[in-house]
């Protein structure tokens, strides 16, 4: 089983976006010594509780400063933006980091309205258009537009023997079917908490078409995970990302990723309670052996081929070791 990570860099309550973006790099040099097999940053704009807007720059930054793990966007939201760009963005991170780049691709806005406004000012966006955008992109990373194309001529540069890998990311079947059609690897964030993944997946799976990208379908889901040495410690450690969640789903404006006392002293309600016990029916919280065993059972369940690992713990030390014990149970390739 090949694990990964998705990092959405939180910025932590008594922390700054620069503090924030130190613990990343070196969660990222870490999983790269403890042998998972990708990094990946996600887009999300207006928040101060996010230390980053821009997955193209972090990735850059990240995979310089690590040697083996693949680095890349979970995911970068292309409705916004030029199919062109976004290929002469991906193909440069190529050539700089050959084979170790994965271009992820989402739909959704990544921010409140507000954001998807400014991000699109005095620009009409058909979100219908988006299958025809990841074909477009894919043309372009792969120099492959048909020649009646309107941009058959174009060169999305550099010009490469290598190309990103590419993977369509949702949270309905409707990526998943766009991902069939075109041929690309797909991937589910469960982690979300949205309904429906098995039958995503199953639906990409028996509809796929092979293509220039892939011969046989991938695919990988994101969920959320806190691994600790005993039960009540991950349990303790998961109060963090309950209140978050919790505050999310109600529309609440959030500054800071909170503590575990913030978390613990929270005044709930007892239908927060309910929201909460039913939210942790789709995590993966407890021991190793305990964890591993629900994540195998999961993947086999979803017809996944990876897992990326999604661990919003707030202390950083207790996060770095959580991605630590789960290298461990699951027996991946480290490095000295």
């Amino acid at each position: 089983m090949k694990l990964g990570i998705l990092d959405q860099c939180q910025v932590g309550e008594g922390q700054t976006a620069a503090d924030a973006l130190k613990e990343t790099t070196r969660l990222a040099q870490e999983a790269d010594r403890l042998g998972y097999a990708r990094y990946w940053v996600s887009e999300h704009h207006g928040s101060r509780m996010l230390a980053f807007s821009s997955p193209e720059v972090l990735i850059a930054h990240l995979a310089a400063a690590t040697s083996r793990i693949r680095v890349g966007s979970g995911g970068v939201m292309l409705p916004h933006y030029s199919s062109y760009k976004v290929a002469e963005n991906f193909k440069l991170l190529e050539a700089l980091h050959p084979n170790r780049i994965d271009l992820g691709l989402g739909r959704a806005p990544g921010g409140m309205p507000l954001a998807t406004r400014a991000l699109q000012e005095h620009k009409y966006v058909d979100t219908d258009r988006y299958p025809q955008q990841v074909a477009d992109l894919t043309g372009f990373l792969y120099e492959s537009l048909p020649p009646d194309h309107p941009y058959a001529k174009l060169q999305a540069a550099p010009s490469i023997a290598t190309a990103p890998d590419l993977w369509l990311l949702g949270s309905s079947d409707e990526s998943a079917k766009i991902a069939a059609q075109q041929g690309t690897a797909y991937g589910f964030a469960q982690f979300f908490g949205a309904p429906g993944g098995e039958a995503a997946i199953r639906y990409y799976r028996e509809h796929f078409q092979p293509s220039s990208l892939n011969d046989r379908p991938r695919a990988l889901a994101a969920v959320l995970v806190v691994c600790a040495d005993t039960e009540d410690e991950a349990n303790r450690l998961a109060t963090s990302s309950d209140l978050f969640f919790l505050r999310l789903g109600s529309g609440l404006d959030q500054h800071a990723f909170p503590s575990v006392q913030t978390a613990m002293d929270y005044p709930y309600t007892e239908y927060d309670l309910l929201r909460i016990r039913g939210a942790r029916e789709r995590r993966f919280v407890g021991t190793p052996d305990r964890v591993k065993a629900q994540l195998l059972d999961f993947a086999e369940r979803y017809g996944t081929d990876e897992l990326m690992i999604v661990s919003p713990i707030h202390n950083f030390g207790a996060r770095v070791h959580s991605y630590r014990l789960l290298a461990d149970a699951f027996g991946l390739p480290q490095t000295p």
